[in-house]
């Protein structure tokens, strides 16, 4: 019996060990568990506003209290024009805001990975056309596009939602694209080519894995900017009017008359909630993005 018989056979780590290595070097970045910690206690006040917030206290035709008065007891951030809590609306905006955001962001990370994935894989015409496309859209002003597009399809989250994802998803193929390009160039592609692997499993079981980091670190960058893009578009008076997200509550006080009364708890705490949960994610992502690279340690 020869040596190499009892050699152990090669062990596959299992995927919860991965992901346990993953949490560990998470956890020893502090920046991105205060973003984290971020995140997690405005999705907890928006899965929960709900339970203590009831339509008499949002409907501008029940509530009784004082109009656009200054932080009192009761209205800790004070109330707007139609007597409404400046605090219940900002914890009950986040609802829309975090829904709407994320949803754009699921809808982009989608289209933007398939186009770059296809662009990446199919190097000829296929893949010429689809980065002419994404070009195309590149060239284009996205504020502008969002605008006209939200307005075409109608007021409403639907709309904005629709709107972010068609113009947010260029950079995303072309960050899969090139991750694409570097692993299709490695031997094990060769390999599977040479077993008779079609193009859809290289793409789906050899290329995809490779580059789903790259698109998790994306994705949580991109929810960033698709809060933003949805309180400008709402800001702009294109979202839902019955609706309340953090844009909808700038958009209500300038349009009011709060920046001339001198409001300012009706102006700043919209613009703060927007402000921490972008700085959140953004600190999530870059925290992952470290975690994931390696070439980043040390910067």
């Amino acid at each position: 019996m020869t040596a190499a018989t009892h050699a152990p056979a090669a062990v596959e780590v299992p995927r919860h060990h991965a992901f346990g290595r993953f949490c560990r070097a998470y956890a020893r970045r502090p920046a991105g568990l205060a973003g984290l910690g971020l995140l997690v206690a405005f999705g907890a006040l928006a899965l929960a506003a709900p339970l203590f917030i009831g339509d008499d206290q949002l409907n501008v035709i029940k509530v009784d209290g004082p109009q656009l008065s200054p932080p009192v007891d009761g209205y800790p951030l004070g109330t707007d024009q139609a007597g409404r809590s400046v605090l219940l609306l900002v914890i009950w905006g986040a609802r829309e805001s975090l829904t709407i955001g994320i949803i754009a962001t699921a809808l982009t990370v989608v289209l933007g990975s398939a186009v770059g994935l296809l662009a990446g894989h199919y190097q000829g015409r296929v893949g010429q056309g689809l980065m002419h496309v994404t070009d195309w859209f590149i060239a284009l002003p996205s504020l502008p596009l969002a605008i006209s597009l939200s307005a075409v399809l109608g007021q409403g989250a639907a709309s904005i939602t629709i709107a972010i994802a068609v113009t947010s998803w260029t950079a995303t193929a072309r960050l899969v694209r090139a991750q694409t390009l570097a692993v299709e160039a490695r031997p094990f592609i060769e390999r599977a080519r040479a077993l008779g692997a079609g193009n859809t499993q290289i793409m789906v079981r050899h290329v995809l894995p490779n580059v789903m980091p790259l698109i998790l670190v994306s994705s949580t960058l991109t929810v960033a900017s698709a809060i933003l893009s949805e309180a400008t578009l709402t800001f702009l008076g294109l979202g839902d009017p019955t609706g309340v997200t953090w844009g909808s509550m700038l958009q209500a006080a300038f349009a009011g008359g709060a920046v001339t009364a001198g409001a300012w708890w009706y102006l700043i705490p919209p613009g703060i909630a927007i402000l921490i949960v972008v700085l959140g994610f953004t600190l999530v992502g870059r925290a992952v993005e470290h975690v994931l690279n390696p070439r980043m340690v040390g910067r």
